[in-house]
């Protein structure tokens, strides 16, 4: 089984009427804000995955700063996931900021049948992943309801790009230690977060942290694969594509194609995701 867990769909009616949601939420702006970013259907999704031998998708929101767009869009991944139940796993999008809102639609998302939070954005979104007084709500509510938490990542060095941010290791590994039964997952490879596992007490405290391969060969050279699965093992490492922005079959190829067992490649392709997801 192939899981990618990393794409992101939204309502038809973003793509159609984007200029109306340009200059209302930072994160909407800074992914969409060129007319050539792409923004993906549900049925989209499914076709592509039927004609690119994928499984199961994790379908992610985005970093909303409004309270309200998180509602209104999880509403669609919640409709994605019942229409595609056997194909589509679904997270929603919180806004942390919202408090007390932001549990009450974490609750109502989890009736829904959502199995994470994500992708969290606290550069877009205005939160500190350090600020216990912000995070320990939805922190706790996650724990409670066995989610998964996907959020952004960047590496604190090397080249600009679009929707890259400033969500670097220190900042995770804050949130990391400050909440260490939390499973989570760290996007594009944790900003490089994994190469500080080299230190035994970094190694330690991501007993519960992993890290997915989304828009990975735009970011790093395939020895990547090599170097975080010695450090961490390929257990912790997640194939995601971030579809639409990268074609999902690109990196089952690259990752086929590595020196690695067939074990950890099979781990890696889906066999994590599954253990995570629960899926049959």
């Amino acid at each position: 089984m192939i899981v990618d867990f990393h794409t992101h769909i939204l309502p038809p009616g973003f793509r159609e009427r984007r200029g109306r949601y340009l200059g209302h939420d930072a994160c909407f702006d800074l992914l969409y804000k060129d007319p050539k970013a792409k923004i993906a259907t549900a049925e989209e999704l499914v076709a592509n995955m039927d004609g690119e031998g994928i499984n199961v998708s994790v379908v992610l929101n985005i970093g909303w700063s409004n309270h309200e767009l998180c509602r209104e869009t999880n509403d669609y991944i919640m409709e994605a996931i019942a229409r595609y139940p056997r194909r589509l796993v679904g997270f929603c999008a919180v806004q942390p900021l919202a408090g007390e809102k932001a549990v009450v639609e974490l609750e109502r998302c989890v009736s829904g049948g959502v199995k994470g939070i994500g992708e969290l954005r606290c550069d877009t979104q205005g939160f500190d992943f350090a600020d216990k007084d912000i995070m320990e709500a939805i922190a706790q509510a996650a724990m409670k309801h066995r989610l998964i938490i996907l959020t952004h990542a960047s590496e604190p060095v090397g080249h600009s790009y679009s929707g890259k941010g400033n969500i670097t290791p220190g900042l995770l590994y804050h949130f990391i230690t400050n909440y260490p039964d939390l499973t989570l997952v760290c996007a594009h490879w944790g900003g490089g977060l994994p190469f500080y596992a080299l230190m035994p007490e970094v190694a330690k405290a991501l007993s519960n942290v992993y890290f997915d391969t989304a828009a990975s060969p735009w970011l790093y050279r395939d020895e990547i694969f090599k170097h975080v699965t010695e450090i961490l093992g390929a257990e912790k490492v997640l194939y995601g594509s971030d579809y639409p922005l990268m074609k999902q079959s690109k990196l089952v190829k690259s990752i086929r194609a590595l020196s690695l067992s067939e074990e950890a490649k099979s781990m890696i392709l889906g066999g994590n995701a599954q253990r995570l997801l629960s899926l049959s």
